[in-house]
């Protein structure tokens, strides 16, 4: 197998092609490995973990266990493989539009991250307080955004009394941001929603009761960060948090009323939905108070969308589909029994959902999010590394692969 190496934008880089419009290259330990697929398929740079991800014509739920990806591996150069296999090599789509945006996207401002927050309704005003008394590590500062400007000016008010004493500077400032200024940060949360069902008005899917209701507003949002040319994380909190980032991203990459999807908004690596964390924290829940599912709390895992399709895994390494089936119905119907105690539950979601997964994010660790994989948004185990973004990859079960190929066929139905 020959590849040609390059030199782009002073990073050693690689190709299976050859003639691409760059110097050529000292040949040394590549960063980059040049790709050149669909437009469309996403994301435009990440993490290589297995040399089948660079043939690839698309990505899809295989990527979570790519001895299923029909790409063949790629006998690889000594020190191309030595970079995959460090985690040190950047795939790169060179057919996306914004694949440089995308590098530099690797490339975040150093340092402590400010982040916005449009909406502090319910959900809003708890992930608020939760990354204001956690967050003072990587959070720099939090501006809020909401139509009503007495509920700003009241969190604002609040969360400016909570410090610690003796020490008042500990704590990330929170301050009110006007609607111009909305994405002049680095991390943008979408929080807001239009309607959320009363408790008791017996609608049984609730997350999709609020889709028509609330993607117009996430595709208003999207837009406006396009025109901003928002080159930070676009965080969708509100439900149905999967089909709610797939619509950010549409909204954000077509131009004018003809629809032309032209992809210079978002990238898909710059949405992310957090809906799956609280998924995980009630699989966890129900693990510890009945010893059946117990191997959860060590083998377990939670995969697809923040509602129907998800899929609660009782373990990878032995993986029982009946528990499993289980689990994820007690998981699915966790909300249900708060409701049935008359509450809104959202002081999970917000939390779990909200504030644990981004500060992970931030850190750079693994958390729960939706992720696109090619064109739908599917929750995993992710974290944004210097060399893009990962999933993590797994040998798993049939039964369970085949469950996560439903879900998938399901988002897609959905998106179509």
């Amino acid at each position: 197998m020959d590849l040609y190496c390059y030199s782009v934008n002073g990073r050693e880089a690689v190709s299976l092609a050859g003639n691409l419009p760059f110097p050529q290259g000292r040949g040394g330990t590549p960063k980059l490995f040049l790709v050149h697929r669909e437009p469309a398929w996403p994301p435009a740079a990440w993490r290589v973990t297995d040399s089948r991800q660079l043939t690839a014509e698309r990505a899809d739920v295989s990527w979570l266990d790519p001895r299923r990806m029909e790409s063949p591996a790629l006998e690889l150069p000594e020190e191309v493989r030595a970079a995959l296999e460090a985690g040190r090599l950047t795939g790169v789509n060179r057919r996306h539009p914004g694949w440089e945006r995308a590098l530099d996207f690797l490339r975040p401002r150093p340092g402590k991250k400010r982040v916005h927050l449009l909406a502090v309704g319910d959900v809003g005003g708890v992930l608020l307080t939760a990354l204001k008394l956690l967050g003072g590590d990587v959070i720099s500062s939090i501006g809020i955004c909401d139509l009503n400007e007495k509920t700003v000016a009241r969190w604002v008010a609040e969360m400016g009394q909570i410090a610690w004493p003796w020490d008042y500077g500990a704590l990330p400032e929170v301050e009110a941001v006007s609607p111009d200024r909305l994405f002049d940060c680095d991390v943008f949360i979408f929080a807001a929603t239009k309607a959320v069902p009363a408790v008791g008005s017996g609608v049984k899917d609730v997350r999709m009761a609020q889709l028509e209701a609330n993607r117009p507003l996430v595709e208003r949002f999207a837009y406006e960060a396009r025109e901003a040319g928002f080159r930070g994380l676009f965080i969708v909190l509100s439900d149905p948090v999967d089909q709610l980032c797939q619509a950010a991203w549409w909204a954000s990459n077509v131009s004018g009323e003809t629809e032309y999807l032209d992809l210079q908004g978002l990238l898909p690596e710059q949405i992310q939905g957090f809906g799956l964390g609280v998924m995980n924290a009630r699989a966890a829940y129900f693990a510890k108070r009945d010893p059946r599912f117990a191997s959860y709390l060590t083998e377990g895992r939670v995969f697809g969308p923040h509602g129907k399709g998800l899929v609660a895994a009782n373990s990878i390494a032995d993986y029982d589909d009946a528990l499993s089936r289980e689990l994820t119905r007690l998981t699915l119907e966790a909300n249900l029994r708060v409701r049935d105690l008359g509450f809104k539950p959202y002081v999970a979601p917000a939390v779990s959902s909200g504030a644990v997964q981004l500060l992970l994010t931030l850190r750079g660790a693994w958390h729960c999010g939706s992720v696109s994989m090619g064109g739908v948004w599917f929750g995993c185990k992710n974290r944004f590394t210097p060399y893009g973004l990962e999933v993590e990859t797994l040998d798993l079960p049939d039964a369970l692969f085949a469950r996560l190929r439903e879900t998938e066929a399901g988002l897609r139905a959905l998106s179509s």
